[in-house]
């Protein structure tokens, strides 16, 4: 059986390709959408961030026998206190600047960050070794690899339970409320600096947890990062800047969206989603999602 002329085995083989792409997206922009709805910055390191958690991934178990397991929530960790520091020490002297101050500060550590990982590593970059859940589940229309699986579940669950967390929580409702008016939040005794420090310390490490779950189908280098960047802006811009729903949405979307234009137009497949988001941008400058949470 075809559908326009595509055999429907090649055509499900990679739209589910495409949902694991997807859901890189969803997780690596989500934390970028965290970052910018709670704190209006524009994280241009997220990129490094999704890199530096692939790699200490992979050094974790070339270096210390440390399996994926254990950094799985080691790597996002490490991570997300390396952010700590950086917004304690560098984003925390800008926030009463223009965004572009902001944007330019991460812009110039993310290519340090990227040195140093380039140093260490080089160019090409090194592969993980195979993926810690082995064997292939027949879904009936098609056979897929059980880790990849696991990448679909593990990141559709982060998401809605980081949604759930800002949107249907006390705690949520204190990130908002910080971010509208911090003196207010502060009366009633929330330490607001320490809030924030944390809420860019998740987002990071929601980047690093999306490149653990990539390291072992991906070759780990110091130049994805900026492939990835390029993409989630996209993504975010899409869905609307700082909407969480929209990110996790637009970001599952345009992975399927590029799967298919790899299936019947190859030559777009790169650009498919950059026209998505000129057109977005032209017909609804907000995102599909913007203003509506």
């Amino acid at each position: 059986m075809e559908i326009f002329g595509v055999p429907i085995t090649a055509l499900m083989a990679q739209l589910m390709i495409g949902l694991v792409n997807g859901c890189f997206y969803a997780v690596l922009s989500l934390g970028l959408a965290v970052i910018f709805g709670m704190l209006h910055v524009i994280n241009f390191t997220h990129g490094a961030m999704f890199v530096l958690g692939a790699v200490l991934s992979w050094a974790g178990l070339h270096y210390f026998s440390i399996n994926y397991w254990v950094m799985l929530f080691l790597a996002p960790l490490v991570v997300g206190l390396f952010g700590i520091l950086l917004e304690r020490f560098f984003l925390k002297r800008i926030y009463h600047l223009d965004y572009l101050y902001g944007l330019l500060l991460t812009l110039g550590l993310t290519l340090i960050i990227e040195g140093a990982i380039r140093s260490a590593f080089g160019v090409s970059g090194r592969p993980y070794g195979p993926p810690p859940i082995s064997g292939i589940t027949n879904l009936g229309f098609l056979m897929i690899p059980n880790y990849r699986l696991w990448v679909i579940v593990a990141s559709l669950l982060v998401c809605a339970a980081t949604w759930f967390v800002i949107e249907r929580t006390r705690l949520g409702s204190y990130l908002r409320a910080a971010t509208e008016n911090p003196k207010l939040v502060e009366a009633f005794g929330i330490n607001v600096p320490m809030m924030v420090s944390l809420t860019f310390g998740f987002g990071v490490a929601l980047a690093a947890f999306a490149g653990v779950l990539a390291a072992p189908v991906m070759q780990v280098s110091a130049l994805t990062g900026q492939t990835m960047i390029v993409i989630v802006f996209a993504v975010v811009v899409i869905g609307g800047m700082g909407s969480i729903l929209g990110t996790v949405v637009t970001g599952v979307g345009l992975g399927l969206v590029e799967a298919l234009t790899k299936v019947y137009y190859p030559e777009a497949s790169s650009m498919v989603m950059f026209l998505v988001m000129v057109l977005v941008l032209m017909i609804r400058p907000h995102g599909l999602f913007g203003g509506h949470e």
